[in-house]
């Protein structure tokens, strides 16, 4: 069962929508996938705490009350919420030139960040906004998040070879590197590569296999046994125990405007990633879920993070499908990775003081080249030039111009995309074949239905925009058939008819009857009929040249033309 379109648009508010009803005999496998996950989000959210340049342990408490939180309101019985490589790099790409990464004030302006991205999420899930989703296409976020690949992949290049790195964008680090990549530290390249090594090893073996995880405790045992910084290679230090302070942050009035634009950008990267996880993971289970309800789960998940001290949350894609493979079906996976998560807090942060950075670095530049689509990017420039072009403008403008800018970049391409296909939409003509269904035809064609009759089915909505072209078609059309007599408009794709289109229509009626051509429409739904009547144009058309179907227009042309012919004929004889 695909879930249903009001059950996804429509606000309903109830708690735990994503864990109830609850198989009984689903449990014990519920909390044997939290616990499998934890090992595997653990070393993740590390990786994503080093993109967004906040110290490690906030990484950590993105899957405890944010998860929570969703785990409680959402509706989703799949979605994970955590961490995220994109709305950590819009962060960092933001606050760098506001605070100097993982310093108190960056802090407290990535956790305002979180608290603004909850009350737009909240606003959105208030006034069922969830629907602007379907506006930021698959296009241009494969191009957005090809860019933020290579934008993530190149940040950590210095971190893994142990020299200077310039946080000013991606240019300026390339530069860096090249002038001083005579300064890397051989010990440290050398624990990045046994570290990339690990894991990519580990997922040729199994996707199951943790290797970040057996990565990070090989490390610390080895910086341990050896102490690596004796060999000047970075580590952690001390990384806090215990849960989370809750507090509200504070930040200076003044620099409310900047951090407004970047919580916009993550908004929406939320918004579109988080939506279409749920969607993709409902409709691969059968269940059910509600885009406005997923929002205020997210909003509060965003609030916890918010005044817990730690960075924004996002409907994580990677992490669903970490929770599907471990075998976790509702959100009693997630509250059993928090309960896990809280232990480690608890107990098991002290080893971590030993963890070489360049880990973090190498998992990072690992999660950066995973974000490059090159079989989505190669399939449409096979496929769909144009979208290739699209998606090619977004990366580059990532990588180049800076994440924040690829979000504005992508969805104004995303808008003309949208008006590009409405406003040249696929129009054709039909013909019957033999049984009555009809095949459609180019305009180009000018293939007549029968003689005398052309149907021309105009394919989008009728609005402003393509008015001119719809009657430019319509009367190329008739002038081109010289022998018309009736000529339908299909309107099967006609939802809505603006008033300067409703105009047009008129003109095209007058137009038609100066070349002796009768207009008729038909299929007209309910709503647009409504419009042609107040408009005036059902009365100047006529209700007996409007028909529920092609077939019956036909018919009534057929009829109408056999008793031309009958009349003809008796003035002929007579």
């Amino acid at each position: 069962m695909k879930p249903a379109q009001n059950s996804r648009r429509s606000f309903h508010f109830s708690l735990f929508q994503g864990i109830l009803p609850l198989n009984s005999k689903q449990i014990p496998l519920e909390i044997i996938a939290g616990i499998t996950f934890a090992a595997f989000a653990i070393p993740e959210v590390m990786g994503y705490t080093k993109i967004a340049g906040m110290p490690v342990v906030t990484g950590i408490y993105t899957i405890l009350f944010p998860m929570l939180a969703f785990a409680i309101f959402g509706s989703s019985r799949h979605l994970v919420v955590g961490a995220d490589s994109a709305t950590a790099a819009i962060i960092a790409s933001g606050l760098t030139t506001i605070a100097v990464p993982g310093s108190s004030q960056y802090v407290a302006y990535a956790s305002a960040i979180a608290l603004l991205v909850a009350i737009l999420l909240f606003l959105g899930g208030l006034f069922q906004l969830g629907f602007l989703a379907d506006f930021l296409s698959y296009t241009v976020l494969i191009g957005f998040l090809t860019g933020a690949g290579i934008y993530i992949s190149i940040s950590q290049i210095s971190g893994m070879l142990g020299i200077p790195s310039e946080p000013d964008g991606t240019s300026v680090q390339i530069i860096s590197l090249v002038r001083n990549l005579f300064l890397t530290n051989t010990p440290t390249l050398l624990v990045s590569l046994s570290v990339i090594g690990v894991i990519v090893l580990g997922e040729k073996i199994s996707h199951k296999f943790p290797g970040s995880l057996i990565a990070i405790i090989g490390a610390i045992a080895a910086s341990r046994i050896l102490d690596f910084s004796s060999y000047g290679i970075s580590v952690l230090g001390t990384v806090p125990q215990g849960l989370p302070q809750i507090s509200i942050p504070q930040i200076p009035l003044s620099n409310l405007p900047d951090i407004f634009n970047i919580s916009v950008s993550c908004f929406i990267i939320i918004l579109a990633q988080s939506a279409a996880t749920s969607r993709a993971y409902a409709i691969k289970f059968s269940d059910t879920f509600n885009e406005n309800t997923d929002l205020i789960g997210l909003s509060l998940a965003n609030a916890a993070a918010g005044i817990s001290g730690t960075f924004v949350v996002n409907g994580s894609p990677t992490k669903t499908e970490m929770i599907k493979n471990a075998g976790g079906r509702t959100q009693l996976t997630q509250l059993t990775t928090v309960l896990t998560v809280i232990l480690v807090l608890l107990f098991f942060t002290r080893p971590f003081a030993y963890l070489p950075t360049a880990v973090l670095s190498s998992m990072v530049f690992l999660i950066g080249l995973h974000l490059i689509d090159i079989e989505g990017m190669t399939a449409l420039h096979r496929q769909r030039p144009v979208e290739f072009a699209v998606a090619l403008i977004t990366a580059i403008t990532v990588v180049v111009i800076g994440v924040e800018q690829g979000i504005l970049i992508a969805i104004i391409l995303s808008i003309i995309a949208h008006l590009r296909h409405s406003y040249r939409p696929l129009n054709l003509l039909l013909v019957p074949k033999a049984g009555g269904a009809m095949k459609t035809f180019p305009l180009e064609s000018g293939q007549q239905a029968v003689e005398g009759l052309l149907i021309y089915r105009f394919g989008s909505n009728l609005y402003f925009a393509n008015e001119d072209r719809f009657a430019e078609e319509i009367i190329d059309l008739a002038i081109k058939n010289g022998s018309l007599k009736w000529f339908c408009i299909s309107a099967t794709n006609i939802g809505d008819i603006d008033f300067t289109s409703a105009e047009t229509l008129k003109k095209v009626y007058t137009q038609l009857q100066k070349l002796g051509i009768t207009l008729v429409l038909s299929e007209v739904v309910q709503p647009v009929m409504s419009e042609l009547d107040k408009d005036g144009i059902t009365q100047m058309v006529g209700k007996d040249h409007i028909f529920e179907s092609v077939q019956d227009v036909i018919e009534a042309y057929k009829r109408s033309t056999d008793s031309s012919s009958h009349r003809s004929t008796d003035n002929f004889s007579h």
